[in-house]
Parts: C-alpha cells; structure tokens; sequence
C-alpha cells in the first residue's frame, strides 16, 4: 500500500492566503501542488495526477463545481478524491458539491487540526482502494495467462499429415472471457474442431469456459458425430450449472480421407466457406444452446470440401464489433473481407479478419470476445 507521504495533494484557491495556511500545515507531510484557479488546476492534474484535491469553489474563470466536474471525467482523475473548502456553506451548496462528485465539504474558516485529518482519513481510503485494485489486476493477470493456457498452443500442429492447415486466435474482451476454441486429432485419424462462447463476460464465464473445454477434451474421443458431441457436452453442463449459464457450440468433425466435413451447432453462428473468390454461409439449422436442458438435439449438416477450400468459424464478437458511431462490423462485410481471401493460407486469412474487424471499430472499445478459427484443405 501506499506510503501517506509520497501522496501528492493539489491544492486550489484563487486567495493566496488560503494556500499559504494549507501549504503550512500539510508541507511537512505531504508533496504538494498549487494552483490559483480553475484552468491551472485542471493543467496541473493531467500533467501530474494527484492523491487528492483540496478545491475552493468561488474562483474567477472556472468555479470549483466545473472543476470537480472535468475531473471526474477524466480517466486519470475520475477516481481521486476531492475535498471542497469553501466560504459557501448553506446545505445546498454542499449538496451541489456532492453531486458533482465531491467526496467532502468543508466550509472557512476551517481549522488546520479538521483538515489534516480528514485528508488523512480520504488519502488512507484511496490507498486501500488502491491496494486492493492492483490485487484483483494482479489476479487477473494471472486468471488470464491461466486461462490462455487453457487453449491449445498450436492447432497447425495437430493438423500435420492431415491435408488441412489450421489457425487460431482469441482475444478476450476484459483479462478474461468466455471464447473458446480446440482442434483435436480423433482416435480414427479425423479432426474436432470445436469453437464456442459462454454467455457473459469476466470471472465467471472464464469459469464456463475451462469447465465447457474439459468436457469437450474428455468426452469428444469417444463419439463419432458433431451432435453427439454437443449432446453429450450439454447433458454434463446441465448437471452442475446453478446460474444457469449456458455456451453456444459449433463442432465440425473432418474427414482425412475423404475431405467430408460434417458439423452441428448448439446456437453458435455458421461456417463460412470461401471458395474460388465467394464467400458463403454453409446451411444450418442450429439447435438449443449448450447447458440449458438435457438431451440437446442438434441438427448435422456435410460439406465436401475441395482443395483451397477455406472454412472460417467465429464468435459474434467479430459480427457485433462496433465502430465510434455505434455500427456494426456484420455479416455482409464479414463475407465480403473472407470473399478476397480466397487461395490465401488458414494463417493469412485469420489475420486479415481480425485486421479488419479492428479497422473497423477504430478506437471504440472492444465490446466482446473475439475468436476465429480457420481451417483449409491444401
């Protein structure tokens, strides 16, 4: 936690008599930063963002209510306490400065004893808050590494020898998400792939999202189609699921000898298929999501592949990307971005979509879990 005296306190008043008193009573405990109105304080905050802001709110130019105002909207300062002394002391200005996102009032003259220990008692609760903060980040640093590592390392790997490349990536929306994705060599020589997403975001879905891959490890070798698969994922969610969380699931089983690739989904979006510079929906007639109810039935679909043939599977963080204008990324620029991959590699492909989701969304936020998964016949 943080020592009380590396905090930095800004002080800010237009009387130099105030700051005077202030700086005397605090210069010996704290580092200090002064400022005689509204637009240095303001500039002195963004250069070096304090522990706390001691703030008058009569000041020629900006008044202390507008400056508390910007502060709270400003990432850097949005969370540093803020403490207004003011000669204002009827409750409606004290009401006022609480509503502007005060987290204290005191009104003048004030008495030095008062003061130091109330910034003692705010700068204490920032540090704690703080503390605990870059605990949960530490936490979740950690969350996601384990998480990420969860995930197969290297789906080109498992394909060797089969006549497919494969390529993945995921990107969690927070540290950690509920995006998933496998391939998995059965034991008759065909390939699993798997792809899905968990309702929700963060800790808890993360938590869906290694149980639902350890059940797809443990339970896929044993069956022979998509829909078992699904079925058989689903049935043991449903039996320890008590918030009722649920994962789409799309499974697609190919076919080394023959190129045939059958598939099924449990409320997932389709396949896209791209071949010879078209890009298209493979049909599917998706089934009840993963982990609801027992006894999932999924309808299967087969495709034949041919060679080149690109197969893309991804989550709806790709369609549902949003740019600053509240636009979504959708499906027909998802087919139009995958029609010009055609004849590229698993690897290429994937990079360039998720190169043009993020064009896409420019600087607004990332709003979901972005996973793709690419496979092609050689």
């Amino acid at each position: 936690m943080k020592n009380l005296s590396d905090c930095r306190i800004l002080l800010v008043d237009d009387a130099k008599a105030n700051l005077d008193i202030l700086v005397e009573g605090l210069k010996s405990d704290y580092k200090l930063s002064l400022a005689l109105n509204g637009e240095m304080a303001l500039q002195i905050a963004a250069r070096t963002p304090p522990d706390l802001v001691l703030l008058d709110i009569v000041m020629p130019g900006l008044d202390g209510y507008e400056v508390c105002r910007r502060l709270r909207q400003t990432p850097e300062t949005a969370e540093v306490p803020i403490m207004f002394l003011s000669a204002l002391e009827e409750v409606q200005n004290k009401t006022r400065g609480f509503e502007e996102g005060a987290n204290d009032y005191l009104t003048k003259p004030f008495e030095m004893l008062e003061v130091k220990a109330r910034v003692r008692s705010l700068l204490k609760a920032k540090a704690y808050s703080d503390a605990v903060k870059e605990q949960i980040a530490s936490e979740l640093r950690v969350a996601r590494e384990i998480q990420m590592g969860i995930l197969p390392p290297d789906v080109s790997a498992v394909t060797d020898g089969t006549g497919l490349e494969a390529h993945a990536i995921l990107f969690p929306a927070q540290e950690v998400g509920g995006d998933l994705f496998e391939v998995i060599r059965m034991p008759d020589g065909n390939l699993l792939a798997v792809i899905g997403d968990v309702s929700g975001k963060g800790i808890p879905a993360a938590l869906f999202m290694a149980v639902t891959m350890t059940l797809v490890r443990a339970l896929a070798p044993d069956a022979r189609r998509p829909e078992e698969i699904l079925r058989r994922v689903s049935d043991a969610l449903v039996l320890h699921n008590p918030h009722t969380m649920f994962v789409t699931l799309l499974c697609a089983i190919y076919d080394a000898r023959t190129g045939q690739l059958d598939y099924a989904s449990a409320g997932h979006p389709p396949l896209v298929l791209v071949r010879a510079g078209s890009a298209e929906y493979l049909p599917l007639k998706p089934g009840m999501v993963a982990g609801i109810m027992a006894g999932l039935s999924a309808p299967s679909h087969s495709a034949q592949l041919q060679p080149d043939d690109l197969v893309v599977f991804y989550t709806d963080g790709v369609t549902e990307a949003f740019d600053a204008a509240g636009n979504l990324y959708g499906e027909p620029k998802l087919l139009e971005e995958l029609a010009g991959q055609s004849g590229h590699t698993a690897a290429a492909t994937t990079d360039a979509l998720l190169r043009s989701v993020r064009a896409h969304a420019g600087a607004h936020p990332q709003s979901d879990d972005i996973t793709v998964l690419t496979l092609k016949r050689k």
